[in-house]
């Protein structure tokens, strides 16, 4: 038997110019649909150091018929330091529908669950938003943010790391609606902050090991987990993409309390319930959002203007 697989790239994905409204839209739905769907928590694996091989599969429900999986690795000295792949399957059939690369799909997402984070858990009133780290994450975040706040003012306060935050800078200058503030240090930025926003791939230390200057009320998004690890065990609240990534965690019996975003999403707990809660939310990532993204993504794509290879599989019952 001889089907064609589509080989979907970096450049064909961004010809689709999705939007950051749209992928807010598919991160709620994938939360929205969590309940429904077949997923494990990552497989990693470090082949030196710091550095991953991450494996995330996915069985997105059946009305949608798709499953996933996405390979993700950090090398040191890679650029860009994240990479993934993944690959789309009819889940009704077992047919290899399409390879995907992940890297927009990785950074997309993850920004779109750090925003949806913030927009569910900020306090009222709050247009700040305080960023570490201002790689392709922070701005995927930030894109995404932006999306939910049309007219203005909002503020990004920035901590000042060699020249990236005059490179963020521009490339958010067509945002009228848009001011910044820059700090020098991690205790200033968070001493001022209402939401923080740790978009860090790599963090050997607390960022602010100082508990007292972490204000009433303010939100904290490690994006990649690392550096707020005392803030586990004095927030109000602590929320999650999913437990069974968390559970693992040192202090995660001391946390004071957790759930799912899911599970506030579909109205099964309470989210925010004052705006004195200081709140944490780890979202290591879930291969759900990656596989609707690339199930929807296919879908959208003109498969003809793609690369494909013939996949060429054996159909008699006894081959050896």
């Amino acid at each position: 038997m001889t089907h064609k697989v589509s080989i979907i790239s970096h450049a064909d994905i961004l010809a689709l110019h999705i939007s950051p409204s749209v992928c807010m839209e598919w991160i709620e739905e994938s939360f929205r649909i969590k309940s429904q769907a077949q997923l494990k928590p990552k497989i990693s694996l470090h082949p030196q150091g710091d550095d991953f091989f991450n494996t995330m599969p996915c069985m997105l429900p059946s009305s949608i018929g798709r499953f996933a999986v996405k390979e993700v690795r950090r090398i040191a000295g890679q650029v860009p330091s994240l990479s993934s792949e993944i690959m789309l399957y009819d889940s009704h059939t077992g047919r290899l529908l399409a390879l995907l690369d992940g890297d927009w799909i990785t950074t997309m997402r993850t920004g779109a669950v750090a925003a949806l984070a913030v927009r569910m858990f900020e306090h009222k009133g709050n247009t700040t938003y305080s960023f570490i780290g201002l790689g392709n994450t922070a701005r995927a975040t930030a894109l995404c943010i932006l999306a939910g706040h049309k007219e203005g003012p909002v503020t990004f306060r920035l901590l000042r790391y060699k020249d990236q935050a005059e490179d963020f800078k521009k490339r958010f200058s067509e945002y009228p609606q848009l001011c910044f503030e820059d700090v020098d240090s991690p205790e200033q930025l968070i001493g001022g902050a209402d939401v923080v926003l740790s978009c860090l791939t790599a963090a050997p230390s607390l960022i602010c090991p100082d508990d007292s200057l972490y204000r009433k009320g303010v939100v904290v998004v490690p994006v990649h987990t690392r550096g707020f690890q005392n803030c586990d065990l004095f927030f109000d609240k602590v929320f999650g993409d999913d437990k069974g990534h968390i559970e693992g965690f040192r202090y995660f019996s001391r946390f004071h309390s957790f759930a799912e975003m899911s599970d506030v999403m579909t109205g099964n707990c309470p989210g925010r319930e004052s705006d004195d809660e200081r709140i944490l939310c780890y979202n290591i990532g879930l291969g759900l959002h990656d596989a609707l993204f690339a199930s929807r993504i296919y879908d959208m794509m003109d498969l003809s203007s793609c690369q494909s290879f013939e996949q060429v599989k054996e159909t008699g019952k006894f081959w050896i």
